[in-house]
């Protein structure tokens, strides 16, 4: 994936002469960012999403980024009736939790994904280590709107990115869609490499004789990479749609740069379908050596139950009173029948330790 330079600074004296115009509390409230967007360059200044509509619609080149933050119904109608956003999709984005998908209402792509995040944790004590959230994406002829669920995979870095490129922004709003896909697949890979090192970990302690990894541990973590296919595996679709699908309103360029998204996107995906195998492989592996082990401790029982088999059936013998039995009434009798009683249990437990029994 192409590197960005870092972002080009507006501050200056210039930002003075525009004055924060009062956006309305409910909508300002899940705004994050609304910055407009010319030949590739932000216009200075602050701007409610639909002055910043108007502003961007007074070039062909111009449109506006809005960035929200878990709107609520309201803020999303209000969103929805500055940008003419279908209700079926503005729905999906109140409730959140959508499968990823592409859809396309007239002019505008609608596309969702699941975000993902590691959590750090210790690999005997799994809870939790794949957070999942939502990010939206609207792009229209004039017009990009994030919308993400979810305190983690933000979207200020990519911003900044972007507008430290401007050659990328001239594309225009699918060059908002292009970065955020590209952003949401990066986290992906990161976190499928941190996946993978706790499944080489476990694997370690799996075969390790004197390690005390339990099958639970090993389960938990094949349920967070089953979470981690949900969030991942969906999202080849849309964006196969999105390279192949000439219909869709791309210009040519931003398919070149989402074929590469695909890619890595097809290569998260190889890996996961791996740890899931890997797992499974390891389950069978815990699930043989806990059999082993109880073998062992079968046979140690066994071994025991026998030496104590024997002096248990000569006193048994003895403790029956009948007044004829073998030398019932000498006096070494009793001291003899102790010896022989060790010498038994002796020779039953060197044979048990040369079969290694014990």
């Amino acid at each position: 994936m192409p590197s960005l330079p870092p972002m080009p600074s507006f501050r200056g004296p210039g930002r003075a002469t525009h004055p924060r115009p009062r956006i309305p509390v409910p909508t300002a409230r899940a705004i994050v960012d609304c910055g407009v967007y010319v030949d590739g360059t932000r216009t200075p200044g602050h701007f409610t999403p639909e002055q910043a509509l108007s502003e961007a619609r007074k070039t062909e080149a111009g449109f506006v980024w809005v960035g929200l933050h878990d709107p609520d119904e309201s803020q999303m109608n209000e969103i929805a009736r500055i940008f003419d956003l279908h209700p079926l999709a503005v729905e999906d984005v109140v409730h959140g939790r959508q499968r990823p998908k592409l859809e396309r209402y007239d002019d505008t792509l609608f596309l969702v994904m699941r975000t993902v995040s590691y959590i750090e944790h210790d690999i005997h004590a799994i809870s939790e280590i794949v957070e999942t959230g939502d990010i939206m994406v609207f792009t229209g002829p004039h017009f990009a709107i994030t919308v993400r669920h979810g305190e983690h995979t933000g979207l200020a870095g990519v911003r900044r990115e972007l507008e430290g490129n401007p050659d990328q922004l001239r594309l225009g709003p699918c060059a908002v869609l292009h970065a955020v896909a590209d952003h949401v697949v990066d986290s992906y890979v990161e976190v499928s490499e941190s996946v993978e090192e706790d499944i080489d970990e476990m694997e370690e302690a799996v075969f390790t004789p004197s390690s005390k990894i339990g099958i639970g541990s090993i389960f938990q973590l094949k349920r967070e990479v089953v979470e981690l296919r949900r969030a991942v595996g969906p999202l080849g679709l849309p964006l196969q749609q999105l390279v192949h699908n000439q219909d869709l309103p791309l210009p040519k360029e931003i398919r070149r740069y989402l074929r590469d998204v695909a890619d890595h996107h097809t290569s998260v995906s190889e890996h996961i379908t791996y740890f899931d195998e890997s797992l499974s492989a390891l389950v069978n592996a815990a699930l043989a050596k806990i059999s082993v082990q109880q073998n062992t401790d079968m046979r140690k029982i066994s071994a025991y139950a026998a030496m104590a088999a024997v002096p248990t059936m000569i006193a048994g013998v003895y403790g029956m009173n009948f007044d004829h039995m073998w030398e019932l009434h000498q006096v070494w009798a009793y001291p003899a029948v102790l010896m022989l009683m060790a010498g038994l249990c002796a020779l039953l437990f060197r044979s048990f330790r040369r079969n290694k029994w014990l």
